[in-house]
């Protein structure tokens, strides 16, 4: 009995002394979350982003890790499918125990997780342009808000500069980014004196494939006499055949031209881009960007990824800004836990391929440069306008009544992502 005993303490004691090690072992990296869509309909935009996390974690490990340790990619595919991405996320903070996530795409996406990362205090970055009227605790916007790319697009066509547009066909897929963006576009184009008649919106589901009615009817909306363009929030693979459909109905950009704000360099790379010359797209960060920064951040990815062909784009370069200020608060707060990293967060800067010092704001979204882009015949941009410099976003828009009252601000006093402005604030 005696013997036996020794040898249960004996076995125990090594089995709790195996475990720590493999515990030990299994603390000796950091992980990192990846959330995009690797199949579906996404996955022509998404992919990209995953590879673009990986080329920033090869980094950091080459220059010997973070906080001593190596960072560890953890890769889900959430298939372009909503609820699985909130599946997706739980598994990434409850099972996998990631420090931080990187990713989504489509404003639904970020929607369906947000309620988990709530819940279980974890840190998403979201690196695409979309809808504003949000701040979370647990989310840091880097792409745009509207007043970072939709308000200035049009106030680009609007001027004469862009053409001096009159009539507004807004296009976009059926969720919440377009919807509300388009909520937002309606209501600033009246601000400007556009009447409803001269106002066109139009919706189609993830993945539409047949457009000839709906781009005959554009065709039809612009024969009014009044200079007409397209703002289009279509997302997805649906932007191939929406494109090769204006190009079958002979639709030019000098007769009715497009803005696009979630057609990039990726997206364009699938597209004979011979009839597209002069249709646009609004974002903070082309290929194109003449800068020593861009040419590094280029070169970079053309190492990693070994094929020179493939281009960068906007929201690359959001996820590259969003990976580079995590990693520098995690080094300021001296850990990766979510609170003192979220502190860590406000007003960390990153010097970036377009070439400007990025900021961090107590909302939660960064300042950022507006670009707007002519498509080339090469699929590349050649920017025909951007602001001065980077511009603070807006998480609330001023063209929603019941918007335009509320602030943002994560610092004290506020403490708060939708919070009533008294009305002595500015």
């Amino acid at each position: 009995m005696r013997g036996t005993k020794r040898w249960g303490i004996a076995a125990a004691a090594a089995l709790s002394v195996g475990l720590g090690a493999l515990s030990a072992q299994a603390a000796d990296t950091i992980k990192v979350g990846v959330l995009h869509s690797l199949s579906g309909t996404m996955a022509i935009s998404e992919t990209t982003l995953k590879d673009t996390v990986l080329m920033m974690v090869d980094e950091v490990n080459k220059n010997g890790g973070l906080l001593g340790k190596q960072v560890e990619a953890v890769v889900v595919d959430p298939a372009s499918n909503w609820p699985l991405f909130a599946e997706k996320a739980r598994e990434l903070l409850a099972s996998e125990d990631v420090a931080v996530v990187f990713g989504c795409w489509t404003s639904v996406s970020r929607k369906s997780v947000l309620p988990v990362f709530e819940e279980l205090n974890g840190l998403l970055f979201y690196p695409v342009q979309y809808e504003g009227e949000e701040s979370s605790r647990n989310v840091f916007y880097t792409g745009a808000a509207p007043n970072q790319q939709a308000i200035p697009a049009v106030e680009y066509l609007m001027s004469e500069d862009g053409g001096g547009v009159e009539r507004w066909v807004l296009a976009g897929t059926d969720y919440v980014y377009p919807r509300t963006t388009n909520k937002i576009l309606e209501a600033f184009l009246k601000s400007k004196g556009v009447k409803d008649e001269d106002i066109m919106i139009n919706y189609t589901p993830f993945g539409h494939a047949d457009w000839q009615t709906i781009v005959a009817d554009i065709k039809s909306f612009a024969s009014a006499g009044k200079k007409t363009a397209v703002v289009s929030t279509i997302n997805g693979d649906a932007n191939v055949p929406f494109y090769k459909e204006l190009a079958n109905q002979g639709i030019k950009a000098e007769d009715i031209p497009v803005v696009a704000f979630s057609v990039g360099e990726e997206e364009l790379a699938g597209i004979d881009t011979s009839n597209l010359v002069g249709h646009l797209a609004a974002w903070n960060y082309f290929q194109s960007v003449d800068t020593p920064e861009n040419e590094q951040f280029i070169e970079q990815w053309h190492a990693f990824i070994k094929d020179d062909s493939r281009v960068t784009n906007d929201p690359m370069e959001a996820t590259y800004i969003g990976f580079k200020m995590w990693t520098q608060a995690v080094l300021q707060a001296g850990t990766t836990d979510v609170d003192a990293v979220r502190q860590a967060m406000y007003g960390q800067v990153v010097r970036s391929p377009s070439g400007y010092d990025i900021v961090m704001n107590t909302n939660h979204h960064l300042s950022k440069p507006v670009m707007i882009g002519e498509i080339q015949p090469d699929g590349q941009f050649e920017t025909v306008w951007q602001t001065d410099g980077p511009i603070k976003a807006a998480a609330w828009s001023p063209y929603i009544p019941e918007s335009a009252k509320l602030t943002a601000d994560w610092t004290y006093p506020w403490v708060c992502g939708n919070c009533e402005r008294p009305k002595y604030a500015n």
